[in-house]
């Protein structure tokens, strides 16, 4: 079985900087886009952003201009610049499609790694 395999996170001050990575184990078969979310809690998992196999990007609208998500040799990148304190949640890794400007989950999910921002 396939699995999603993160690392990064961690405590940061507000205005701070953060990189988190997610590779596969092995080849993830009928996907061609995979994505970060993150819950905080209290609240519902929401995208935080995307990325499909040509490169393409899409972002939630409080994560533009501050995280970047890139893809290196299967592993994706997902680069979080100018932390804010609301950023603070587990941010979860997942496998699925991404078709025009929508992406949809499948059933991969990774371990979560925490990620929080001190004010």
């Amino acid at each position: 079985q396939v699995q999603l395999v993160e690392s990064g996170g961690g405590l940061v001050q507000a205005g701070g900087s953060l990189r988190l990575s997610c590779a596969p184990s092995g080849t993830i078969f009928n996907s061609n886009g995979m994505a970060w979310y993150r819950q905080a809690p209290g609240k519902q998992r929401e995208l935080v952003a995307a990325i499909n196999s040509g490169g393409s990007t899409n972002y939630a609208d409080s994560v533009k201009g501050r995280f970047t998500l890139y893809n290196v040799k299967n592993t994706i990148y997902l680069q979080m610049n100018s932390l804010k304190p609301e950023d603070t949640a587990v941010y979860y890794c997942n496998a699925g499609d991404y078709r025009g400007h929508y992406y949809y989950p499948h059933d991969l999910w990774g371990q979560g790694t925490q990620v929080t921002v001190s004010s």
